[in-house]
């Protein structure tokens, strides 16, 4: 199966310039392609997954992937698809978030010399932060008309707005580097977000104008959620690449709670999972949507490409623990990323009594309703349910030789450290 059958059967196919000249070209030729990812953050979230994991499906099929670093943009900002001007970052900031993107990038693409299709990172500044206004104006600048670049939906739905004249150069900047890499890498096709399509043919355009070279474009979905919500997202924020952002457990966490009317789609997006498998999983969502099936292979293959297996074993972990209420085995990192959102205390006497310490992690409003729940059941402490009023908090024992964990009733977790 082609490369491009294999997105299409993905859904992966949004827009595409000259489907069968660049379907022959990746079937005659090893094509160098490329995505672009600004650092406007010191991490990538799970929106960047889409670009980065079809840079890996490209290379493979056996093509050479650039993953390039916006060093350069990422000082201007692009106006795809953000309804107000971007905050500028200074460029000390910008070289160290590029820095780690670089770092998340070079995760999911193969850059071991010992292959013939290597993958290669490459960072915009190099080639736009040394570059003559005068002569950028007059040798690329003069291809573009301000007719063609209002044309285009990202400056379009700005223009009622406002847009600044910086952000306004955006689409000439990245249509550069599509020129760049076609002059010194051969790259001749560029993918990117749905959000993207301007830049990308105004890339073309460029490169049309200039060279003798054909260049292809290629966009991807957005990817939405069934129910409207925007995904990605989630009451504590996006969900980051960066384990110290979104712990694995997290990151594990909101993949297994993929709706069933969304699972079969992200198994396609997300994952390298065989066809016929999808296409199982498919028939088992509708026959026994309760096994949850889908779920569960999905967060188990996304966090493993992300995190790697000791962190999807981890994760695996103190999901099973929780489910259990047996939380003893659980290690000191793992309660803290287990218990990363819940309410957290630090107390100072270790000898506290029970009923105290719920009244001070904010579990019981009084002492009377303290007793009552340790009374009745309601109150478990590091896994062990408790019912004795009495109870001191120093005998209860320590997870992690750190930690007391408290339940009360079902749901309300509340992380106790001592001083």
């Amino acid at each position: 199966m082609t490369i491009l059958k294999d997105l299409e059967f993905r859904g992966l196919l949004h827009q595409i310039t000259d489907r069968e000249g660049l379907d022959k070209k990746l079937s005659e030729e090893r094509v160098v392609l490329y995505c672009g990812f600004d650092p406007t953050a010191d991490s990538l979230h799970i929106g960047s997954l889409l670009p980065i994991l079809t840079l890996r499906r490209f290379q493979q099929a056996g093509h050479i992937p650039l993953a390039l670093v916006g060093g350069g943009t990422g000082l201007i900002g692009d106006p795809s698809g953000k309804a107000n001007e971007r905050t500028l970052n200074g460029p000390e900031t910008v070289v160290a978030w590029s820095q780690s993107i670089k770092e998340q990038l070079s995760r999911f693409l193969n850059f071991s010399n010992d292959i013939e299709n290597s993958a290669e990172l490459v960072n915009n500044y190099d080639w736009l932060g040394s570059l003559n206004v005068i002569e950028f104006l007059r040798d690329v600048g003069k291809n573009f008309t301000v007719n063609y670049m209002l044309a285009k939906d990202s400056v379009d739905s700005r223009i009622t707005k406002g847009i600044s004249f910086t952000e306004f150069s955006y689409m000439i900047l990245q249509s550069y580097d599509f020129l760049k890499l076609n002059e010194t890498k051969n790259c001749s096709l560029q993918i990117g977000g749905s959000d993207q399509w301007g830049n990308i043919t105004a890339g073309l355009e460029l490169i049309g104008k200039t060279t003798d070279q054909r260049a292809y474009g290629v966009t991807l979905p957005l990817v939405t959620k069934s129910d409207g919500q925007k995904f990605g997202k989630t009451e504590g924020g996006a969900i980051w690449l960066d384990a110290s952002k979104t712990s694995p457990y997290q990151f594990y966490q909101f993949w297994l709670g993929t709706a069933d009317n969304d699972v079969i789609r992200f198994l396609k997006y997300f994952t390298f999972i065989s066809h016929e498998e999808i296409e199982r999983l498919e028939e088992e969502v509708k026959s026994q949507p309760e096994k949850r099936e889908a779920q569960k292979l999905l967060a188990r293959e996304v966090t493993q490409l992300v995190h790697g297996g000791e962190a999807l074993e981890s994760a695996l972990n103190i999901t099973a623990a929780l489910f259990s209420g047996n939380i003893q085995d659980l290690s000191r990192v793992e309660i803290e990323e287990a218990f990363k959102d819940v309410p957290s205390t630090t107390l100072e006497q270790e000898d506290i009594a029970l009923v105290d310490l719920l009244i001070a992690v904010g579990a019981a409003p009084s002492k009377r309703q303290a007793r009552q729940d340790i009374e009745s059941g309601a109150v478990t402490v590091n896994g062990v349910k408790v019912t004795t009023i009495e109870a001191i908090a120093k005998d209860l024992g320590k997870l992690g030789e750190a930690y007391l964990v408290v339940r009360r009733g079902k749901k309300n977790y509340y992380l106790v450290q001592f001083a």
